[in-house]
């Protein structure tokens, strides 16, 4: 498996843009077990991505479908920078509840 936990920075007063443009693009990934997108409590304009694949090859992939590739164009404009970003092997875990 492959992870990836990321903090995205939106532009001043944007965060909520930013979360629904990612929530949405979030549907149909092949190879995606889990896409969590979450508020950072110490920072009002930052969000954290938390992803779980099946492998990083699947994760690449995604990076070239329509809606995803939509959704990154839409949300450039509201991505002010990047924070951390680490690759993780997921071992274990609890799939949510859809």
């Amino acid at each position: 498996m492959y992870g990836l936990i990321g903090q995205m920075i939106a532009a001043p007063g944007r965060r909520d843009e930013l979360l629904a443009i990612l929530a949405e693009a979030t549907g149909a990934m092949p190879g995606c077990l889990s896409y969590v997108i979450a508020e950072d409590t110490s920072n009002r304009d930052a969000l954290w991505v938390t992803e779980v694949w099946d492998d990083k090859d699947s994760h690449a992939a995604s990076l070239s479908l329509p809606a995803v590739q939509a959704a990154i164009g839409r949300a450039k404009p509201l991505i002010a920078g990047f924070g951390a970003r680490i690759e993780t092997v997921p071992v274990a875990g609890v799939k949510a509840a859809s």
